[in-house]
């Protein structure tokens, strides 16, 4: 007996609709490695039409108040939670993340996000209308960029497409929307909600592969292109928006130093550490992946890690025991070993290193100690749930080391020391610091980097206005 293949389609203008050519993809669950469905691979075609549409829808959403953008969004986020379950199934089945902490550690967060930005929609702040130079008053206005092609990550496929669309729309702008190919359901499911709120062309959803991407950034329309992912897709994206001057929005990778002084309370952090860096696999750009221990507490805070990752459990997404689920795809799988097989001699890896089980792209709980700055795994992203431990002597070095590599999203500090926390979280080069804490993330703050992790701001009133433009009004005061 065959199972028959779920059968995803692009959101065009407010239709469901195969890819032009009918050429397909097919969708993997990284939990049992089978295919599960098939999802459009769009091409030229498509994302022209998706373009049309979003332009076309343009003008009467841009012209449509802040009370009723908030309104609408606030339906979808209504929507969103009376279909939680769907939605979790159709993340699971997506990455094979546990079902019980995809609907309480992600459903919830997003749900938020959006009422955030429904209410964002209505608290547009700006310099007052004023008599700058004699006889003339200027205004300001803040109006949407437009189109917004947005790319979305695997990692979080639904929470990652909540950043990309509810702020956009929230600001007037029209979106046309692409999620990994790797994981296209949970976005499509979204469309599917929204539908019933949203004018159609204001959202749309195409599925396709890196050439998609690369069509709908190159393409015309858009006046700005926004993408969460790697540091090569960034660039990528930078250099062909660059063409023809559109607006850039970069979320890409991170390598977070967590920095433990001897005064810290190592149980907390060592259980808050593991949980920061085994969560979702690793693979979080966020994830606190890259520990710093002051030579003084190394050893033992080595020993209580390895125990910690041991006593962490991965496995199948119905197993309410586990932590995390598999790696994304067997690329990413091969990539997070290849980390481990190629360690230099002096490293030693205390917890982990090896794949779990012969179904499914899961890998274990991993740490590995003994490690030098200039190391492979120190320097590059390995996003999969491997814990880095170096020894570090004094705050300088600390700094020196946490600050030394290409990227630049967050990172933490654990003490006790008021004056030395407040030391750090000045002079660490990162977009976040937090606290004796790793990895909590409000609506109301700001979530981006410097560096290599790109640049522009996902959540809060500055992720809002990144999707806007200023205009500069003025009149004369003799009529």
């Amino acid at each position: 007996m065959t199972t028959e293949l779920r059968r995803l389609r692009n959101y065009i203008g407010g239709e469901f609709k195969d890819a032009a050519d009918g050429r397909i993809t097919e969708v993997v669950n990284p939990a049992t490695g089978e295919v599960y469905a098939t999802a459009p691979l769009s091409g030229q075609a498509d994302v022209d039409a998706a373009m049309a549409a979003a332009a076309a829808a343009f003008p009467g959403w841009r012209d449509t108040t802040p009370a009723e953008r908030q309104k609408a969004l606030l339906k979808i986020a209504d929507a969103f939670e009376a279909r939680a379950d769907e939605l979790v199934a159709a993340e699971s089945e997506n990455t094979g993340k546990p079902l019980g902490l995809t609907a309480s550690e992600e459903l919830p967060p997003m749900v938020d996000q959006i009422r955030f930005f429904a209410g964002a929609a209505r608290l547009l702040e700006g310099r007052s209308a004023g008599e700058y130079m004699d006889g003339m008053t200027s205004i300001i206005r803040r109006e949407p960029v437009g189109v917004c092609a947005q790319v979305a990550p695997w990692n979080y496929p639904m929470m990652m497409a909540v950043w990309k669309f509810a702020p956009a729309i929230a600001a007037g702008n029209t979106v046309v929307l692409k999620p990994s190919d790797t994981t296209p359901a949970s976005t499509v499911l979204m469309a599917e909600i929204i539908d019933s709120v949203l004018p159609k062309g204001v959202f749309n959803v195409i599925c396709g592969d890196r050439e998609t991407g690369k069509a709908m950034v190159e393409h015309s329309t858009p006046a700005m292109a926004s993408i969460t992912g790697s540091v090569r897709a960034g660039m990528q994206v930078a250099e062909s928006a660059s063409k023809d001057v559109k607006r850039v929005h970069l979320e890409l990778g991170g390598k977070a130093p967590v920095v433990v002084f001897e005064d810290a309370d190592i149980p907390k952090a060592v259980e808050d550490i593991a949980v920061a860096g085994y969560f979702n696999a690793g693979q979080d750009c966020t994830a606190a992946t890259r520990v710093l221990v002051h030579e003084s507490i190394h050893d033992e805070f080595v020993a209580a890690l390895a125990k910690a990752a041991a006593d962490t459990k991965t496995g199948a997404p119905d197993d309410e025991d586990v932590l995390y689920g598999p790696l994304n795809n067997p690329n990413q799988l091969k990539q997070v070993a290849g980390f481990i097989e190629r360690l230099p001699a002096h490293a030693k890896v205390e917890a982990g290193g090896h794949q779990v089980g012969e179904k499914g792209y899961f890998y274990a709980p991993t740490v590995v100690s003994g490690l030098k700055q200039d190391d492979e795994i120190i320097q590059n992203e390995v996003f999969g749930p491997v814990i880095t431990v170096q020894s570090f002597t004094d705050e300088s070095q600390a700094l020196e080391y946490a600050n030394g590599v290409e990227f630049a999203l967050a990172s933490s500090v654990w003490t006790k020391d008021h004056g030395r926390a407040m030391r750090m979280s000045k002079n660490l080069d990162f977009g976040c610091v937090w606290i004796n804490t790793h990895i909590p993330l409000v609506a109301e703050m700001p979530h981006g980097g410097f560096k290599k992790s790109g640049y522009g701001k996902d959540l809060s009133a500055y992720g809002f206005e990144d999707y806007t433009r200023i205009k500069h009004v003025m009149t004369s005061l003799d009529g």
